[in-house]
């Protein structure tokens, strides 16, 4: 079963990142994702690895010839092993390398929360203010771009909702996306963040539950995130009905 899920949710990945993309470009293996409105947005402007089918000590070069207009490199490669096969080349050519966990959501699916369907414009202020916590040596038009481009999202899939919980002023306090497709069952939640005034409050809470509440109104039995392997809230998640199922890997260099 979690083998199966697996490639769905491969599959699923793919083709979000083709149909988010402004334009792709076909390599060995895959495909490149770009999108030259955001340029300096590393998630828009990618090589997706969704084939085992290219020798991994050509992948540098491949890289460097697809995202030669960019000042940084950033591959996805989405099969555990292949992602494994090809991180001795990657690094050696001067790439990090981070293995994502991939979570299905095993556990009963809530009723309802207490969180609402919210646009960019209410995201703004504090996603603006969340990003200057994580880069605070980055000026102010990277921080716009990286806002900006949350709305090429909607491209990718049939169902894209920005999730939000509010806090008793009104602000948006914590904030996910959910990316549905009824056609194929799958759902994705993707990027739980609350904003550094508003911890330890329960606003996530609320946002997660609506969120895989709104994916089974979606007839999506897939439901599905990608989380830190080594950092904290992966155990978060798995308290809250999320299993492990797999590795996304990622590789990045400046």
């Amino acid at each position: 079963m979690a083998s199966s899920e697996l490639q769905r949710i491969r599959a699923f990945l793919s083709t979000f990142a083709r149909r988010q993309a402004e334009r792709t470009v076909a390599v060995p293996g895959g495909f490149a994702a770009l999108d030259d409105t955001f340029a300096l947005s590393r998630a828009n402007n990618h090589v997706v690895i969704d084939q085992v089918a290219m020798d991994p000590e050509a992948l540098p070069a491949v890289a460097d010839e697809v995202l030669g207009h960019l000042s940084h490199r950033l591959i996805s490669v989405y099969d555990d092993d292949f992602g494994t096969a090809c991180a001795e080349p990657l690094i050696r050519a001067g790439y990090t390398h981070s293995a994502d966990l991939i979570m299905l959501h095993t556990g009963p699916l809530p009723s309802g929360g207490r969180a609402e369907v919210v646009d960019l414009d209410a995201m703004r202020v504090p996603l603006t203010r969340r990003w200057k916590d994580f880069l605070p040596d980055v000026d102010d038009e990277v921080i716009r771009a990286l806002v900006d481009r949350r709305d090429t999202r909607r491209r990718g899939a049939e169902i894209v909702q920005f999730i939000g919980a509010r806090a008793e002023d009104g602000e948006v306090a914590s904030w996910a996306d959910l990316y549905a497709d009824p056609a194929s069952g799958i759902a994705q939640i993707e990027d739980l963040v609350t904003s550094e005034r508003h911890l330890g409050q329960g606003h996530a809470n609320e946002v997660l539950a609506t969120a895989l509440s709104r994916a089974g109104a979606a007839e999506c039995g897939t439901r599905f995130l990608i989380a830190d392997s080594a950092d904290w809230p992966r155990h978060w998640y798995e308290r809250h009905g999320f299993t492990p199922i797999g590795h996304s890997h990622l590789f990045e260099r400046a």
